[in-house]
Parts: C-alpha cells; sequence; structure tokens
C-alpha cells in the first residue's frame, strides 16, 4: 500500500449519490495525478494524505486508486481561500470566501471548527447566512468525522460512504452499540466485514449479537443457494465452523432468537428446522394461498368441449393427443393446474388451444413468465400478449421499497392465468403473484419440472405437484416434428438416462471430442468466433450463447467469459472501457444483471449489451425487452450488479432460449455434472447444440440423476391444512 500527500486542484467527477470521484491532484512540482475513490466531501484546496496503489488504466491511463485518506487542513491564505470557495460548504462561493479569509486571515480554519458563530462579525456577511454556513460546516463536520471513525477501524471510503449514507449523522452511535446491524441493514456490507468491524472495537467473539449475526448470515447465503431452511445440526455445524465458537453455544442463541420470534423452530418428520421469520412466513402464505386456490372449483357451468376443440384442430390442421385434452379440461375445472412435460411434447399447441377456447367464452387471459425472454417466448408462441410477473402485478416502489399495485384489495382482472416457465419462480415472487389472484380465477401454472429450479429460495413446481394436491397432465408424447430434431431426441433421452447420439456432422446436435481443459478452451472459442458463424450465419454474440456447469475452472464461465471477450470484443483505440479491479467493461460488451434491481426493473438473469461509457464512470446496458431496447444507466457503485454474459452458468440460462448453445463439458466439472443440469442446457437451444469435451462427462452426468436438495417444506405445508 503506497501513501501519498497532495492539494486537489480540480474536481473531475463526482457522484453524489454514491461519493464516487475522479479528481487530480497536485503533489508538489510534479505533474498532475489523476485519483479515483470514493469522497463524500472533497473541494479543490483540500490537502489530503492518501493510501491506496498505483494502477495503468488502458484509456485514461495512470491513476491513484484510494482505499483510505486523510484530510489535512490547507495553512496557506490563497490554500484556505480556495478551500472555502470551492463550493464545497453551502452557502460559501469564491467571494463570501474571500470576505472570511480577509477577515480571519490564517485564524480562519480554526475559528470554522471551533466557534462558527464568529461568522456574523465578518463585514457584509449578515447573521441570517452566518447561521446557514454555520449549519453547514456542522454537516461537513460530521461526515469527516464518520469517515475518520470507520478508516480508522479498517473500512474503506467506499463502504465507509455506504453506511454514512444509510444510517446519516447516527452513523458512529449506531456502530459503537451494535456493528453486526450493518450486515442486516446496509447492502453489500456483509457479515465478514461487520465482524472484522466489530472485533477492532472490542466485541467478544462469545458476544450473543455476533453468533446472532453470524446465524443470519449462514440461513441468508442458505437461501442464496435455494434453500428456505436448514437442518438444526447442519445450522450448527455450519454456525459454529464461521465464528469459531462451541455449538452449545449456538445452540443457546438459537434458542433465544426463537423465542424473540426472529427466527422459526420447526420439527418435520423428525426433523428439527430452522428458518428465518421472514422466509418461513413466506413459504407459509404460498402454501395456504394455494391449498386456498386448489380447492376451489371454476364458476363456469361444465361444458363439452368436444365441438370447439375439433373446429381448432381443424383449423391449425392437427391433432390434439389425449394428454393435450386432459390438461385442457383441467386447467377449464379446476383452480390451480399443472402442465409439465419436456420439449417438443405440445405444451404451446395446447396452450393455443386452451386460449382459443376462453376467447370464444369471452373469457379474460392473462399470460405470464418470471424473466422478459420467457415472457417475449411465450407472446411469440401463442400471439397474445405476454408480460413479466413484476410488469403484470405492476410494479412501483414507495418510500424506496417495492410495490405491487396488484394485491389481495386490487386483484387481477383476468378469468384465467397462465404462468409459463414456472420452474424458475422463487418463492418471494410467487407469494406476490398468489395474492393479486382473485378467487374464481384458474390458475395454471406450465413449465418443466425436469428442469434445474429456480435460482433464488424455493423448489415451486416441483414441490406443488409432491404435494398431491394440484391436479397435474404430465406430457410425454413426443410429436412427429420434434422427433425430427436431434435437440429434443437426446433431451429426452438424458431425461431417461439413456446416453444421448452424439452425432458430429449434424446440423442441430454436434460433439466435438477433446480431453484437455486448455484445448477445450481453444475449440470453445474458435467454435463461437468463426466455425458456428461461417456454417451457420450465426452472430456470434448476439445468436450464440456459451454456458458451463461451474464458474471457476478452466473451462469455467469466468475464465471463458475473459478470453471469449477478448476474441469477439478486443480493445481498440476509441473503444470506451472501463476498469473495476480485475474486471474489464467495454463498450459492446454482453453483460448479465446478476442481481433483481427492483429500483431499474432488472433483474437476475437478464443480458444486454453496453451501448454507452461515460467519461465520469457510468455504464449504459440496453436490454431488450419485448418491444424493443430499454436503457439502464449504472453508476459506478452499482458495477457489482453487472458481470460478462459471453459465457454464463447452466443455473442463470434458466427460461432463455438462445439460436445456439456451446457447452464445454469435462469431468473438470465432476462435482456438477447432473442429469438435470445436461438436460437444462441441452434444452436452452433452439437450433443448434455443440458438446465439447469428453464422452465420459456426458455419461457421468446422464447417469447421475441424484437432484440437488433444496430445503423446502411447501408440499408438506400445503398438505397440513390444519397448520393454519
Amino acid at each position: 500500500m503506497v501513501k501519498i500527500r497532495g492539494v486537489v486542484e480540480r474536481i473531475v467527477f463526482h457522484n453524489a449519490a454514491n461519493h464516487y470521484t475522479v479528481l487530480r491532484l497536485k503533489i508538489g512540482d510534479k505533474p498532475l495525478l489523476t485519483v479515483v475513490g470514493s469522497f463524500p466531501a472533497v473541494a479543490p484546496g483540500q490537502d489530503l494524505e492518501l493510501e491506496g496503489e498505483y494502477s495503468e488504466h488502458p484509456q485514461y491511463g495512470r491513476q491513484f486508486v484510494v482505499s483510505a485518506y486523510t484530510e489535512r487542513v490547507p495553512v496557506e491564505i490563497a490554500g484556505i481561500e480556495k478551500y472555502l470557495g470551492s463550493g464545497l460548504i453551502k452557502g460559501v462561493g469564491p467571494r463570501t470566501a474571500q470576505k472570511i479569509v480577509e477577515h480571519f486571515g490564517k485564524e480562519t480554519i480554526v475559528v470554522l471548527d471551533t466557534a462558527p458563530e464568529k461568522l456574523r462579525e465578518v463585514p457584509g456577511l449578515g447573521e441570517a447566512k452566518a447561521g446557514l454556513i454555520g449549519q453547514a460546516l456542522q454537516g461537513k463536520r460530521e461526515i469527516q468525522r464518520v469517515m475518520v471513525f470507520l478508516q480508522g477501524h479498517g473500512i474503506t471510503p467506499g463502504y465507509a460512504a455506504r453506511i454514512y449514507r444509510h444510517y446519516g449523522d447516527k452513523t458512529i452511535e449506531i456502530v459503537r452499540h451494535n456493528p453486526y446491524r450493518l450486515a442486516d441493514e446496509v447492502q453489500l456490507v456483509g457479515f465478514t466485514l461487520a465482524d472484522k468491524l466489530a472485533q477492532e472495537l472490542g466485541l467478544d467473539k462469545d458476544d450473543q449479537r455476533r453468533i446472532a449475526a453470524g446465524l443470519r448470515y449462514v440461513l441468508r447465503e442458505a437461501e442464496n443457494s435455494g434453500h428456505c431452511y436448514l437442518p438444526l445440526q447442519k445450522l450448527l455445524s455450519g454456525a459454529a465452523e464461521l465464528l469459531k465458537v462451541p455449538p452449545e453455544r449456538v445452540g443457546v442463541v438459537i434458542d433465544a432468537l426463537a423465542v424473540a420470534k426472529s427466527l422459526v423452530l420447526m420439527n418435520i418428520d423428525n426433523e428439527n428446522r430452522v428458518y428465518l421469520a421472514p422466509v418461513y412466513a413466506t413459504e407459509r402464505a404460498v402454501a395456504h394461498r394455494l391449498r386456498d386456490l386448489s380447492r376451489r372449483q371454476s364458476s363456469l357451468l361444465p361444458q363439452d368441449n368436444g365441438p370447439a376443440l375439433a373446429e381448432f384442430e381443424a383449423r391449425h390442421n392437427i391433432k390434439l393427443a389425449p394428454l393435450q385434452v386432459e390438461a385442457i379440461t383441467a386447467a377449464l375445472e379446476h383452480g390451480v393446474t399443472v402442465i409439465t412435460g419436456g420439449p417438443g411434447t405440445g405444451k404451446t399447441t395446447l396452450l393455443r388451444a386452451l386460449l382459443d377456447l376462453c376467447l370464444a367464452r369471452q373469457e379474460c387471459v392473462c399470460l405470464a413468465a418470471p424473466t422478459g425472454r420467457a415472457a417475449k417466448r411465450l407472446s411469440e408462441s401463442t400471439g397474445q400478449e405476454a408480460k413479466t410477473v413484476h410488469r403484470l402485478l405492476e410494479y412501483s416502489q414507495a418510500d424506496g421499497k417495492p410495490l405491487f399495485l396488484r394485491q389481495a384489495n386490487n386483484p387481477l382482472p383476468c378469468d384465467l392465468l397462465i404462468l409459463d416457465e414456472a420452474s424458475m419462480l422463487d418463492l418471494s415472487l410467487a407469494q406476490h403473484l398468489l395474492l393479486a389472484v382473485r378467487n374464481g380465477c384458474r390458475l395454471v401454472l406450465v413449465g418443466d419440472a425436469d428442469q434445474l429450479p429456480s435460482v433464488s429460495s424455493g423448489n415451486l413446481l416441483r414441490d406443488i405437484i409432491a404435494s398431491g394436491l394440484v391436479p397435474t397432465v404430465r406430457l410425454d408424447t413426443i410429436f412427429r416434428q420434434a422427433k425430427e430434431s436431434l435437440i429434443i431426441t437426446n433431451a429426452h433421452r438424458i431425461n431417461r438416462g439413456e446416453f444421448p447420439y452424439l452425432a458430429t456432422n449434424r446440423r442441430d446436435f454436434m460433439f466435438v471430442a477433446e480431453e484437455v481443459p486448455e484445448k477445450i478452451v481453444m475449440l470453445v472459442l474458435d467454435m463461437v468466433s468463426r466455425e458456428l458463424p461461417r456454417l451457420h450465419r450465426l452472430n456470434p454474440i448476439d445468436d450464440i450463447q456459451v454456458l458451463s456447469p461451474m464458474r471457476r475452472s478452466t473451462c469455467g464461465v469466468e475464465n471463458l467469459n475473459i478470453l471469449l471477450q477478448e476474441r469477439l470484443n478486443p480493445r481498440s483505440a476509441g473503444k470506451g472501457e472501463l476498469q473495476l479491479g480485475a474486471a474489464i467493461y467495454r463498450l459492446g460488451d454482453k453483460v448479465m444483471q446478476v442481481r433483481n434491481n427492483y429500483t431499474k426493473l432488472v433483474y437476475n438473469g437478464d443480458i444486454g449489451r453496453i451501448v454507452s461509457i461515460d467519461v465520469d464512470g457510468e455504464i449504459t446496458v440496453a436490454y431488450p425487452d419485448g418491444k424493443g431496447l430499454r436503457h439502464i444507466d449504472y453508476g459506478p457503485s452499482e458495477f457489482d450488479e453487472l458481470t460478462l454474459a459471453y459465457a454464463t452458468s447452466v443455473h442463470k440460462s434458466q427460461g432463455s432460449e438462445y439460436r445456439a448453445v456451446v457447452l464445454p463439458i469435462t469431468t473438470q466439472h465432476f462435482i456438477m455434472l447432473q442429469r438435470n443440469l445436461l438436460y437444462t442446457a441441452i434444452t436452452r437451444a433452439k437450433e443448434l447444440v455443440v458438446l465439447v469435451g469428453t464422452k465420459k462427462a456426458v455419461a457421468i452426468a446422464t447417469k447421475n440423476n441424484k437432484l440437488e436438495e433444496r430445503y423446502t417444506s411447501l408440499a408438506f405445508l400445503m398438505q397440513q391444512g390444519w397448520l393454519f
């Protein structure tokens, strides 16, 4: 870590929302140095002592990246006047600064810090303006006091600014009383940083507040992995290992938190389950509403649908399979129906027929899907408008908090609601959707239960089927046209545990054999950048998606993204670029949103292209939304919401469809080689699948039908109506 000291010459850019700043620093007689970092309050003339590292930016040259700083008071008259007149203090411009310095001279800073009431003595200043300047000085001093306090305990300026934005002038008081509140209440701070701060402040490792925060952290991490709860023994061992305290001590705190109702303990099937209280409330509410809706039969009088379906068949020159007719009948007669099946089994055709019948009856039908891409596909396949769940529920915000305008008191106006890609729906969004379904409306959940479950917590579709309370139709007939596709044929073979046909000369399914991971990577790069665009007229960025089972490995997502970026969007003169640590974002890059951002209305898994990089440190991403492109701006503090998306994980690809999928598959990915993962990857492709790797890895994945375990209680809660 390098320490430097200099005077701020000018501010190039300052973001008031996140305090990201680019400034020019004068150090003696040396050329001006560009400094970047988080500065809540900075102005020309300030004397700063900085700690950080030098870096070489590909576009902007040499920079000093700040990790901590201390403000030194200017001592020369000219420096004091420039400092005061910079606009840093509200109400003080160059002329006012000149008056103040002329009156107090070198004592100006001392007066402002210790006796701002003396400003009334300055000729022509006036009592009212002196009072306003005094208040502004107090606010500035408070920011500096908080920053010095937090940085003095090892918190970087960026995190310190984030913490101050959340708590304001109460920051020090709150942090001293319970630093673990930061992990629960300040976005991105996390338990590790809060724990480090707590140790700096002298809190005991056995402190109940620390153990409680550690427990919440372990449960939240489990939730991020898809679980709704953890078995008690798993939680005890995980928290004890994290905190380095005895499991018995952790158990005492769990009991205390359960009494305080911040944790919920349940014993189901002789297993003690521990929930964060809000997660349990959500799962319970979803179970209650599904049970309630499923018990309500349709208010429509039974009708003979035969003539209407025969007319549909004649118009489209098709013959519906018996299971398709059964699914249509169930959807019309029951409060909740599940329709599941793999690719090519006729889900789209039966939805068209169902819509045809409903429109003939003059019923209102709503179509929805969890993601924009899935909603667009549903619209294209049915010819009817489909919306994302957020848009359907008329998402808004109130006081910075998420708000769905469609809810129990303002339900959706439809008679039938069809939700496609239901396996992707997480528990929290499912709760909001179910609350907006009015009594009497029929809910049809369509999806492939054999795909991977949602990225977020819950296992909704499988749990609903497992409950046995909801009529479920599983389509298993592969239609003639679909049989001609080796993608669909192989998807079903893999799903049955049969080794797929690995052709080398098919236009829709190819296997390229290679054992060495480094050579697999080079083959993937050549396939994406040259071979597939040449042979199949595919755009290498927009039409081809590389999927990988793992994030970290030679053939993993992170390494592939770096190499694909170099190959498909290389650095060039005049092309905007930003470097943040090891990550480089370049104009034209394919990127993915990795967290739900309800303010910007972009969600985990959305993919777009960078269309602008601002010299002030902002990125603009264009996302397709079914009606064109939506442009979303990101400031420096939001870049952690983005990642390169030339390659992505199979999990993140759920609900999406690409013209071509390239999948490296090697025994290096052994831990992730599962049947439903390979099945999900293959079914993302519309026209072409290319597997690059070894037959052994394909065989391991095909044989491994051990589903990724998710700790959920939804099926049990649905069955046990007495719990409500």
